[in-house]
């Protein structure tokens, strides 16, 4: 291969311990000319090689494909995949047709998501290396997927580097679907619109945590905060709930939920939307309840949003403590990759302090595993939980 990456003296002790990052910091040469997206080799400081991935003038230079000598073809792809479908078999109940089937570095696919919906597979290429593999990557899930496979959709504008994105469009690489599609998901009905929602179209995350979202529900007064199509609502309704309040500041999410509510249940079930900011609606709200889901979109993108996003988490489960009953459940999350799973434990507990109300830990929770993580690549936990009980 004529384009390669040479490491710096000690810089190859992260890419012998697998992680699949190379950083800019640690490169001594580049050989050849790579463009954003090409394939290179990484070396170490004597040119032995260690592993082949993706280029990108970043922060983050190569993210790895393999750390054996190998050739990037449609066989490496197919296999990868192949790879991913087998695990996913082995982890969806047959109540389930929607889940992620590739999680990036925990797939061995860095910079790729892609997530099925009853047939249609969704794809958002968070790399331009992954981007431009696209026409390979779609062949291998037409082959795996057989007749089964309705189509698949490209979502890459949103999640591509900035001057990548203005030359890409959403679109259909194979087949059609309309939207909104409906999905199950332990037997509960959901309709997905992935060309207009949210990520991929639903937060296929959290499903064992609105699952167990049941265990809490029977005969509660409930409140979904951030409830987008409103998943954990359409769980506690389900498992009982005596009333369940769904709020989110986007109209059109309340609209989902709304639909979602009416595709699960014929009878008349007791439950409320509420189109507003969920701070306005908990300072202007007395309500108390005996379950809250605090579930935001991530306060913090990057690094140097990270103090704000503390105090923004703080705050939240300040409100969301002070408006349950006694004996209350609460159920509160982040999804911010840069606040690890001490820093945010430590922010909850900062809150309970300033609430004045003795609080214990019942659950810790993170992502489905249909999201698995990397042993050796720890940014890959971005989904931390905690089930509260607020006496």
């Amino acid at each position: 291969m004529n384009q390669s990456i040479i490491l710096k003296p000690t810089r190859e002790q992260s890419v012998k311990r697998f992680h699949p990052w190379i950083f800019s910091g640690g490169i001594a040469k580049i050989i050849g000319s790579p463009k954003d997206g090409d394939v290179v080799e990484v070396l170490d400081s004597k040119q032995n090689f260690l592993a082949i991935g993706h280029y990108f003038g970043g922060s983050i230079s190569v993210k790895i494909l393999s750390f054996e000598q190998t050739e990037i073809d449609e066989q490496f792809w197919f296999s990868k995949i192949e790879n991913a479908y087998q695990l996913r078999k082995r982890l969806i109940s047959e109540d389930t047709n929607c889940y992620r089937l590739i999680h990036g570095e925990a797939d061995g696919l860095p910079g790729l998501i892609a997530d099925v919906y009853n047939g249609v597979v969704v794809l958002q290429a968070h790399s331009v290396g992954m981007f431009n593999a696209l026409d390979n990557i779609s062949a291998a899930i037409q082959k795996i997927f057989g007749t089964e496979l309705k189509a698949i959709y490209n979502k890459s504008k949103e999640t591509l580097p900035s001057e990548f994105a203005k030359e890409s469009q959403n679109s259909y690489l194979f087949g059609e679907c309309a939207v909104p599609h409906l999905v199950k998901e332990n037997a509960f009905s959901f309709l997905i619109d992935w060309e207009t929602g949210q990520k991929t179209g639903f937060f296929l995350d959290q499903r064992q945590n609105r699952k167990l979202l049941q265990d809490y529900s029977k005969d509660k007064k409930v409140l979904n905060a951030f409830c987008y199509s409103g998943g954990f609502s359409v769980y506690a309704l389900g498992a009982g709930a005596k009333e369940v309040w769904s709020v989110d500041v986007s109209k059109k999410a309340i609209e989902l939920t709304d639909k979602n509510i009416e595709e699960n249940f014929n009878q008349i079930v007791h439950h409320q939307s509420h189109s507003q900011d969920v701070m306005a609606f908990m300072k202007q709200n007395d309500d108390e309840f005996d379950v809250i889901i605090l579930d935001p979109p991530a306060f913090a993108k990057n690094i140097s949003a990270k103090h704000n996003a503390i105090q923004g988490y703080k705050r939240l489960n300040m409100e969301g403590i002070k408006r349950l009953k006694s004996k209350g459940i609460l159920f509160t999350f982040s999804c911010s990759q840069v606040i690890d799973q001490t820093l945010f434990y430590n922010t909850i507990v900062s809150a309970a302090i300033e609430s004045g109300r003795k609080v214990r830990v019942l659950h810790q929770l993170t992502q489905a595993p249909d999201h698995p993580i990397n042993l050796f690549h720890p940014e890959g936990n971005y989904l931390k939980g905690l089930v509260l009980e607020v006496e």
